[in-house]
């Protein structure tokens, strides 16, 4: 309770120190972000019966066929499979995704570090962000847990993807609103796809538990990138407003289809025939799907003035754009 109480106090300091509003806000925010964490927060290994017979990872059980909007599981060949072969296929598909999620964390981590070791004193996102870093590794072990239990060996993100990683890293420290937007890239298409699940799937009680350990805690990290955002981003330049501007379409149309869509290793593991997956990614459906994903993030893109008109574009040619984003005056980057 002290070590708490010290942190506050110091925050405190700055709140005084710092006249703007949107600061107070910022500063307000993440002290309240620092106290969720302390007041609510999971061990992967406490809070998951990982040896419950309830909760027993058995590659045929039923509970892990594709998700109810998985765009592959209206596909005919699909529908034509036993029981048993959709529930591995279903299996497959949250293993990988659970292996991405702990690869993107992991980038994650690593950035949030170095973010963090160059902060002066007194700021109040220091401690925030160790929360964060905290909780995201508590999530990888989790993920990976699930991983090693199922007995099912995926890749993961694409190799190239891995290796520019470090580029994102590096952003954190030369660019960090550009790498606070790879969060939201990472982020919150998980967080939809998994709000959306639990809403209205069935899913295996292992999965449902990981999931709600990992949307309650991504509430503060999504809360914390978007006001680092909205505080940061109107005092860019134009250059760097520009490239956000133009880097935000191709990073939320690329992350969400790496999200939504089987990965290469998961086609060609179940032999998914080529032209029924092209013509199910094609659906109306599934387009809809990934516009649907990243539509909170879009919004924000609009709100912080970095929906120009080349970046409208941008939008459509990645298949994310939707008119909630075609708000008024917001094309104020130079052209």
């Amino acid at each position: 309770m002290s070590l708490t109480t010290d942190r506050v106090s110091t925050t405190d300091r700055v709140s005084t120190t710092e006249s703007s509003a949107t600061t107070d806000v910022f500063t307000s925010m993440v002290e309240r972000l620092s106290r969720q964490s302390v007041d609510k927060h999971f061990d992967a290994y406490e809070d998951v019966a990982w040896d419950d017979p309830e909760l027993a990872i058995v590659a045929t059980d039923p509970r892990f066929a594709s998700w109810h909007f998985d765009p592959v599981g209206q596909t005919a060949w699909y529908r034509t499979q036993s029981p048993d072969m959709q529930a591995r296929f279903g299996l497959h598909r949250v293993a990988t995704a659970m292996r991405i999620g702990w690869e993107f964390e992991n980038i994650l981590q690593r950035g949030l570090l170095e973010y963090a070791f160059w902060l002066p004193n007194f700021r109040p996102e220091f401690r925030y962000i160790h929360h964060e870093i905290a909780e995201e590794s508590q999530h990888t072990m989790m993920f990976q847990e699930f991983i090693n239990r199922s007995g099912v060996d995926v890749d993961g993100m694409p190799v190239a993807m891995k290796v520019l990683s470090r580029v994102v890293v590096w952003f954190s420290r030369v660019f960090p609103e550009l790498f606070f937007l790879f969060v939201l890239g990472g982020e919150d298409p998980v967080d939809y796809l998994q709000r959306r699940q639990l809403r209205g799937g069935d899913p295996h009680p292992l999965v449902e538990r990981i999931m709600r350990i990992h949307v309650t805690e991504e509430a503060r990290h999504l809360s914390f990138a978007r006001q680092y955002l909205k505080r940061s981003v109107p005092k860019l330049g134009v250059v760097r407003r520009r490239i956000l501007a133009d880097v935000a379409p191709l990073l939320f149309g690329s992350m969400a289809r790496l999200m939504v869509f089987p990965t290469k290793q998961t086609v060609k593991a179940f032999g998914i025939p080529r032209r029924e997956l092209r013509a199910a990614l094609g659906s109306a459906e599934s387009k809809q799907l990934l516009v649907q994903s990243v539509a909170k993030p879009r919004k924000l893109c609009a709100e912080l003035g970095l929906m120009t008109a080349p970046a409208k574009a941008l939008w459509k040619l990645m298949g994310v754009w939707d008119d909630d984003a075609a708000t008024a005056g917001n094309e104020d980057v130079a052209a």
